[in-house]
């Protein structure tokens, strides 16, 4: 599946076999339950400059996908690097040895974040594939997402974990988890 993305000489240059790389698949979404997929990164931008799509939860989560760098990759020809930032949460393909999920963030929340932040804290390259994307369809919320909306002891419980989660990370990795607590608190 990988090779047929990116074509067996990108992911040999970008040697993923042998060094800590996040390769980021830039997201994308349509408010259409009907859409033929775009054939390629030019029939993409043209459905992007129409309206026909969006970059992925610009309408209502910016944050999660912002240092992709969308308007960077519409020229990209060549991956780029992009830096962590505070709720960064791209789609990514890695290592089957990168870390796994943290198991405490199951349902809705936080679960594609944490795990991002433990990439970062692990030195993990954050690289954008410039001809690469994927598309959210339109779906009815889940049930997860749901309970989040309505139940305010969801969003606590989801709190204390998250703050769980940042305790571990800096007694983990010391002096330098010191930037996920602060970029929370900005």
């Amino acid at each position: 599946y990988l090779l047929f993305l990116f074509g067996r000489k990108s992911v040999i240059q970008l040697d993923l076999a042998n060094t800590k790389k996040a390769l980021i698949v830039p997201a994308f979404e349509t408010l259409r339950y009907r859409l033929s997929f775009p054939k390629s990164k030019a029939e993409l931008l043209s459905m992007l400059d129409m309206g026909t799509l969006f970059t992925f939860r610009y309408h209502v989560w910016t944050k999660g996908h912002a240092p992709t760098n969308f308007a960077k990759w519409r020229t990209a020809t060549t991956p780029y690097r992009v830096e962590w930032e505070a709720d960064f949460e791209p789609y990514v393909v890695v290592r089957k040895d990168c870390p796994e999920y943290d198991r405490r963030f199951v349902g809705f929340g936080w679960n594609k974040v944490a795990h991002i932040m433990e990439l970062d804290a692990q030195e993990y390259e954050f690289t954008v594939l410039p001809n690469a994307y994927m598309i959210h369809m339109p779906h009815a919320p889940s049930f997860d997402i749901t309970k989040f909306r309505s139940n305010k002891q969801y969003r606590i419980c989801l709190k204390t974990l998250k703050e769980e989660f940042q305790q571990d990370m800096s007694r983990h990795y010391g002096f330098t988890a010191l930037k996920y607590l602060t970029a929370e608190n900005n």
